[in-house]
């Protein structure tokens, strides 16, 4: 493998677009895809970055050189374009903002966006998706320039979920009874301290559970009653943060909220955290939450599965349809969209007994050992292989392959 630097990634960038974000992006590919293409004409080109456009181009450039792409996140999608209307302000960051001219305008935008979206989509010939929701999506944006290209083999495209640290996580913590001893009553989030990742409904939902605890334990000690009073949970909330970016503002104002709702003695922020700090979190934690509206896939969720913790998501995106679901055998989590429907899950979560958390903590183990790195590559290599048969069949060329991305 040879790498080749690109000296043009700053037009990718979205502060270079303040304004169109999405489209200056996707013409600024064009830039850096044609920066690629003056160092080596590809026989094979492969997106693992969302740049539809640059395919297009290559397609344009290249007819006879076959393109795929491994789709992440859809560049736009029609929930997106549904969250312009959303009054509660639990659907992303543009949630509600189709009011006025300007939300007027926006739509207008994004409408115009979404059809030129679609049509390079249609571009692609082989086309792979991170999960089921985002499958969906693609489908409906670029399955009708797709089914009207006749150039295009495979006009279905095929979800290959992203490789995560399954094997790792498995060999390194211990699921079962006498695991459970070192397991303590910690609700874990792992989630960059960006806005999507939406923390302040999980700060919320744990002070709401706070509250109900200590009501409990209050109306149990002032009556006859023998029950054990329920230990006082904690929220370890972990992430990344891009210094010199509205980051370090977003976790100082999650701080200050922290403050606010009286919970800053039961929180802990950890900003940066290496590896094994992650690990050994996901050693003593009991509960692992997400809270983003329509995560794409949810690679942390995986590893809260893989480490035999019990999941509370969003009931939304790729953690509802693909990785907290019941396989036959019985739950690996919960589901909730709310204030009130999160501390209820943390709650009855935490409130299981001690086997029926240890069956669950196995179901969930068991579950993601569909997203292991060998079940990745297994299938990428069958999606790459489609191309490389293509430009087998269109005669040889000049031996290279092309990837942008990761």
């Amino acid at each position: 493998m040879v790498l080749l630097y690109l000296s043009t990634r700053k037009y990718v960038l979205s502060s270079m677009y303040p304004y169109m974000t999405l489209l200056g992006q996707s013409l600024g590919s064009l830039v850096v895809a044609y920066d690629a293409f003056n160092l080596l004409v590809p026989d094979v080109f492969i997106d693992t970055m969302g740049y539809a456009f640059a395919v297009a181009f290559c397609k344009f450039l290249f007819p006879s050189v076959p393109t795929g792409a491994y789709v992440h996140y859809p560049t736009i999608s029609t929930d997106m374009l549904e969250s312009l209307d959303d009054k509660t302000g639990l659907k992303g960051v543009n949630a509600g903002a189709g009011a006025g001219w300007k939300g007027y305008a926006k739509r207008k935008y994004w409408l115009a966006f979404a059809r030129l979206y679609g049509w390079v989509g249609g571009k692609i010939d082989v086309v792979m998706c991170n999960s089921s929701w985002t499958s969906a999506h693609i489908k409906a944006l670029w399955g009708p320039s797709r089914r009207r290209n006749n150039r295009v083999v495979y006009k279905e495209p095929t979800v290959v979920f992203p490789p995560t640290a399954v094997s790792e996580l498995e060999s390194s913590i211990q699921v079962d009874l006498e695991s459970e001893k070192i397991r303590e009553p910690t609700i874990l989030y792992i989630a960059q301290f960006r806005p999507e990742k939406n923390h302040p409904l999980i700060l919320r939902s744990f002070a709401r559970l706070l509250n109900n605890i200590r009501n409990k334990n209050s109306e149990s000690a002032s009556s006859t009653s023998q029950q054990q009073p329920q230990p006082t949970p904690k929220l370890i909330l972990i992430g990344s943060v891009r210094h010199s970016s509205p980051d370090e503002t977003h976790i100082y104002n999650l701080r200050l909220l922290a403050h606010e709702l009286r919970i800053r003695d039961h929180t802990t922020f950890i900003c940066d955290a290496s590896w094994p700090t992650v690990l050994s979190h996901l050693r003593t934690a009991s509960v692992g939450a997400n809270a983003m509206w329509n995560e794409h896939f949810g690679i942390c969720v995986v590893e809260y599965q893989a480490a035999g913790l019990i999941s509370v998501v969003h009931v939304s995106g790729g953690p509802r349809e693909d990785i907290v679901v019941d396989l036959g055998d019985g739950a690996t989590g919960f589901h909730a969209s709310n204030e009130e429907e999160f501390a209820a899950a943390f709650e009855a979560a935490l409130a299981l007994p001690e086997e029926e958390k240890v069956a669950m903590r196995l179901r969930a183990r068991q579950s993601a050992k569909r997203f292991t790195a060998e079940e990745f590559w297994r299938k990428w290599i069958r999606e790459v292989e489609k191309l490389v048969e293509m430009r087998k069949g269109q005669g040889a060329g000049t031996g290279a392959a092309a990837q942008v991305g990761r």
